[in-house]
């Protein structure tokens, strides 16, 4: 044992019962589980954060690229470093709502997402999806977007399954600007 340490869990006086867990504090994270921004109907005039995001620049809306019916943003709130969604300009809620040229755009930033993380970072593997409607987990139901996580081997470490905290080693607007470099240009082979 280290010398000053103890062999007590530290008690933390005022913030509840002692349980050994170390905390990493994000409070600005309560706006996201607040729903704070999150619209609250159905309608693009209902505030939706990804209708206001393509007025943005790039740098303040984290937007990586820009297409004509499809934009590819970081998430604000990432399962890991990279994780960016890619999401129509219309407002329009379900998968089945998209017509052709926007089903086909938004396959296409996908895999251009895909290639971008790819040669930024090294990305070895990929979750991609999407949650449609409130009860499947989408967090903003209204407006469709699909997710787009990159993934290492070994990325789920000692640290989200012993220190419950998840490591994210870069800024997110420093992640923006290395993938915004990487996002290919032309078309892509298949």
């Amino acid at each position: 044992m280290l010398a000053g340490m103890t062999s007590e869990p530290e008690q933390q006086i005022g913030v509840g019962t002692p349980d050994a867990f170390q905390r990493l504090w994000t409070p600005h994270r309560m706006a996201y589980i607040q729903g704070e921004n999150k619209p609250s109907g159905p309608l693009a005039g209902d505030g939706c954060p990804f209708c206001v995001i393509p007025s943005k620049s790039d740098e303040d809306g984290l937007v990586v690229a820009r297409g004509e019916k499809v934009y590819a943003v970081l998430n604000l709130y990432p399962y890991n470093g990279g994780h960016l969604m890619v999401v129509p300009y219309r407002h329009v809620a379900d998968y089945t709502g998209l017509d052709g040229p926007e089903t086909v755009e938004l396959a296409d930033f996908t895999k251009r997402a895909m290639t971008a993380l790819r040669a930024a970072s090294g990305a070895h593997g990929f979750n991609i999806g999407m949650n449609q409607g409130e009860s499947a987990g989408a967090g903003i139901a209204a407006h469709l977007h699909q997710h787009v996580v990159p993934r290492w081997g070994g990325d789920t470490n000692f640290m989200p399954v012993v220190g419950h905290t998840k490591v994210l080693p870069q800024l997110l607007g420093d992640t923006r600007t290395m993938l915004a470099a990487a996002w290919p240009a032309g078309p892509l082979t298949v």
